[in-house]
């Protein structure tokens, strides 16, 4: 319990030194540029792959288990729909982050830390915590939406691929089913949960490599530890966003 404490009270400690006021906005702009290439542009890839499978694999399922008759076929997209919106596209997207961008975030700030770069910069003057991690949080905030609308149209493209190649629906039926009863607010909600988890995963993945003490071995652990941490707290506020975004 004491070391939960100990934790819990860095975080936010750090987080009061990440967003204290930049010295030179130039510089930050800079970093938070780079930041979008190395944790937005580059996570493209593995979002767009795992959608369109997952999307996939979701069409099949919802088709297999919704046989009986007295079943509209359009459900199939309907019931696809709203799985990869209001669930898969955010929440599983971001657990899938968190591995990727997360573990990336805690050893890069990780051997930083065992390198004496920190260190460095601390006798320099500057503000480390905010020069290295503040860029982090703002690119992932700003990108991950963007990330999520990528997941939910390559998810509803591959279930619709999938679901009328394997034969189980029809193009017709798939569109309608898609469009039927909509609801506009899911997005936000889903956009919503995304840009809390954004913050999460970088915050809680920055926390577990600027406190790294040791070697190289210690921030394999920390790089562990940022992705369960993560995991973990993204799956607690997904309850807590679902209860007071959708009750």
């Amino acid at each position: 319990m004491f070391r939960f404490l100990s934790g819990f009270g860095s975080y936010w400690m750090l987080l009061g030194r990440v967003f204290a006021k930049p010295e030179k906005h130039s510089i930050y702009y800079r970093q938070t540029m780079k930041e979008l290439v190395s944790l937005g542009l580059r996570s493209i890839g593995i979002v767009t792959i795992i959608s369109f499978f997952m999307g996939a694999v979701i069409t099949l399922q919802t088709a297999y288990n919704t046989e009986n008759p007295i079943y509209p076929t359009y459900l199939i997209g309907l019931g696809a729909r709203d799985s990869i919106i209001l669930e898969f596209s955010s929440t599983i997207v971001a657990l899938i982050l968190a591995g990727k961008v997360g573990s990336n975030i805690a050893s890069e700030i990780g051997t930083m830390r065992v390198t004496e770069q920190i260190d460095a910069l601390e006798l320099m003057g500057v503000n480390s915590a905010s020069y290295i991690i503040l860029p982090k949080v703002v690119a992932s905030v700003l990108f991950n939406p963007f990330l999520t609308l990528i997941s939910i149209i390559t998810g509803i493209t591959g279930g619709w691929i999938v679901g009328t190649s394997a034969g189980v629906i029809t193009s017709q039926d798939y569109i309608y089913g898609i469009q039927y009863a909509f609801i506009p607010y899911y997005i936000t909600y889903s956009l919503i949960k995304t840009v809390v988890f954004a913050f999460i995963i970088t915050t809680v993945s920055a926390h577990q490599g600027y406190n790294v003490e040791g070697g190289s071995l210690e921030v394999g652990r920390a790089s562990t530890k940022a992705v369960v941490y993560s995991s973990v707290t993204i799956l607690l506020f997904n309850v807590i966003l679902t209860q007071m975004l959708l009750s």
